[in-house]
């Protein structure tokens, strides 16, 4: 919703803010390179350590989001499936001579063969991304929650992609189960986020004030769902390319700027795919903050003069940012999509399992 605030800086920090993001990277939960702002190979390949952790059997996001994929082919493979009557054809050696034994009839044993995904990331690095009050920018936890999924899925043997969407630029990232491509894949992300970092901090915003109430009544948080944008569009065609039949599209964005054309072209995609929405915000969305007095904050389309001393302010910030989120909600849920709500003010690892809405 807010892209910076002119009174404070990216963080919107009081004196106590520094002391929780040091506490986060004392206790490991941050990586030490990070600084909240920019991001590097090194800051995120802090997360192939913690990759591990959400491993099958644990029962997690992460491990619910990627992971050992079951194909609907049996045959001899790691996992038990079912017994049933033997078939011209079954390998003998598969008997299960006790069924055999106890029924009088010849049993073999099934299997369910284990198979990689392809897991594709589409990670919006749009401006709205470029905002935090917090802990970290929305951009910035972004790339944290795509690279702790691009290592959970090649420490899982699945093969990982993207699509990295900046709103000037479209990157495609073919699959892979490499190390050297996922490193290869950080460190084309840092690069872009870097340079959409720079580009949207020196891009001028409009110098036209107006109160949060009238921006609100006219457009809930921006959540343009009737306007078409090519360029999304393209990046939803590539994505729609690289997902061959069987994968699964992982859909990183605060959602800002999605249409309803583009729910129509992820419902097209999860016809034969697995979609999944993981939508990234700012406490400052839900009114959570504790900054005080009037504040200047820039959106999409307007400058916003904020009282955040006043409690039915942050109130109607809260209600705007809960209509757009049910709106996703209800859009999502006709196409049976999960949809994630991530923090920007809170480590990843901190939030084990974050709210889904159903």
């Amino acid at each position: 919703m807010f892209e910076r605030s002119k009174k404070t800086s990216w963080f919107g920090r009081k004196p106590s803010a520094p002391n929780k993001f040091e506490h986060a990277i004392a206790s490991a939960q941050l990586p030490h390179a990070c600084n909240g702002v920019t991001v590097s190979v090194n800051e995120l390949s802090f997360y192939q350590l913690h990759a591990k952790r959400w491993q099958p059997p644990a029962k997690s996001l992460w491990s619910q989001l990627n992971g050992q994929h079951t194909s609907a082919h049996k045959g001899q493979g790691m996992t038990f499936s079912e017994v049933r009557q033997y078939q011209a054809g079954d390998d003998v050696r598969q008997i299960d001579w006790r069924v055999t034994a106890r029924t009088g009839k010849v049993h073999t044993k099934l299997f369910t063969e284990e198979r990689e995904r392809p897991v594709i990331l589409f990670i919006d690095l749009t401006p709205s991304m470029f905002s935090g009050t917090q802990l970290l920018l929305k951009s910035v936890q972004m790339c944290h929650l795509a690279s702790l999924l691009s290592w959970t899925s090649i420490i899982n043997k699945d093969r990982v992609g993207a699509i990295i969407r900046s709103g000037e630029t479209l990157t495609e990232i073919r699959p892979s189960s490499s190390k050297v491509a996922l490193l290869q894949l950080l460190h084309r992300l840092s690069h872009i986020h870097n340079n959409g970092l720079t580009y949207n901090t020196n891009k001028q915003a409009p110098n036209k004030p107006t109160t949060l109430h009238s921006t609100i009544s006219q457009n809930p948080l921006s959540i343009n769902l009737d306007t078409h944008n090519s360029e999304r569009q393209q990046a939803l065609k590539k994505a729609a390319q690289l997902c061959r039949k069987g994968s699964e599209l992982i859909i990183l964005s605060d959602f800002s700027d999605f249409s309803q054309h583009d729910m129509t072209s992820i419902a097209q995609i999860s016809t034969h795919n697995k979609v999944r929405a993981m939508q990234i915000y700012d406490p400052i969305e839900l009114g959570e903050t504790q900054a005080k007095g009037n504040q200047t904050l820039c959106g999409k389309e307007h400058v916003m003069l904020v009282n955040l001393s006043n409690t039915k302010v942050k109130q109607s910030i809260n209600e705007a940012f809960s209509q757009q989120q049910q709106q996703l909600a209800e859009q999502f849920g006709q196409y049976n999509i999960a949809l994630s709500l991530i923090s920007s003010g809170t480590p990843i690892l901190q939030q084990l399992r974050p709210h889904t809405v159903k």
